[in-house]
């Protein structure tokens, strides 16, 4: 069975995570994470046939398995995760501060997981990854990397890998990016990298997984919609927990919109003290420590009263 499958250019039967290394190695000229998205969009992104859709499924099952394992290493309440624009260049001042906050984090204990991608994400593993580092490092490798600011600059990758080879030291931090937005380059910064196929497993899980906390970092859309699907994770209880949410950018949740009212007016009792707004690095370790996730209690199924004859 194992080599029926053998054709396609991703294992469809993992037994770890990806490294960027790994996803970054060259073969006919382009690496193995440009040939799984082109093989991915051959054989239907949105439809594919009934064999791919099960081996795609078998794939993201065994990375769950893999994921789960490593994550057994950080108690539930170490774990933060880091969402915010992927547009955001690396010359922008939030990358700054959020790489910055990332690395705060990372030093006190805490596991930084992103959605593996460029622009913010990037930014908090990069911050986590560089733990082990000095201000001025973490400051000096930003520098090095601005001169490639986007995704789009050709040496955007070398840049990256001149400063994983410059600081060996890496603390842990993981990426969870997916192949339904492979227009995205995977991060280089990512020690262990969680990558999918399906898009909606990995969005549930990279906010079911932060249960120490998510910090909302600035952003659009996207990060939007996991906002308000972490608000309602919260409001139900759904994964048993209640964690905290951070809002790092007074500007960009309270002034140019209003997110962050909006939240906190939805908010129920269960989850409302869970909630914070700042621009400070300092406050959003403050927050996590004086604010763990806690177990919500579990609701006995009432029995079903006897249909009147």
């Amino acid at each position: 069975m194992i080599e029926r499958f053998a054709d396609r250019p991703y294992e469809v039967f993992r037994c770890s995570l990806y490294t960027f290394e790994e996803l970054n190695e060259v073969r006919d000229q382009k690496t193995r994470d440009e040939r799984i998205y082109e093989y991915f969009l051959s054989e239907g992104k949105f439809s594919p046939n009934v064999i791919e859709a099960i081996t795609r499924r078998l794939h993201d099952d065994a990375i769950d398995d893999a994921l789960g394992t490593l994550l057994h290493r950080w108690p539930r309440e170490c774990r933060v995760g880091f969402m915010g624009g992927s547009s955001v260049k690396r010359t922008d001042l939030w990358y700054q501060h959020v790489a910055a906050c990332a690395q705060l984090l990372a030093r006190n204990g805490y596991l930084v997981i992103t959605g593996g991608g460029p622009g913010m994400m990037e930014a908090a593993n990069l911050g986590a990854r560089l733990a082990a580092y000095s201000e001025k490092d973490l400051s000096d490798a930003i520098n090095h990397i601005g001169g490639a600011p986007g995704p789009a600059d050709p040496c955007y990758v070398e840049r990256a890998l001149d400063i994983v080879a410059r600081y060996p030291k890496a603390t842990a931090t993981i990426g969870i990016p997916t192949w339904f937005y492979g227009h995205e380059p995977t991060n280089a910064f990512a020690t262990d990298i969680a990558k999918y196929f399906e898009n909606s497993i990995r969005e549930a899980g990279l906010i079911a997984l932060s249960q120490g906390g998510v910090v909302f970092c600035p952003g659009s859309a996207g990060t939007r919609q996991e906002i308000f699907m972490d608000a309602a994770e919260n409001h139900y209880g759904t994964t048993g927990f209640v964690s905290p949410m951070v809002f790092f950018g007074r500007a960009q949740y309270s002034v140019d919109t209003h997110v962050y009212q909006l939240v906190t007016d939805l908010a129920n009792a269960q989850y409302k003290n869970m909630i914070t707004l700042t621009d400070e690095a300092s406050d959003v370790l403050a927050f996590l420590k004086a604010h763990p996730a806690f177990k919500v209690a579990e609701v006995e199924p009432q029995p079903r009263p006897p249909c009147p004859r």
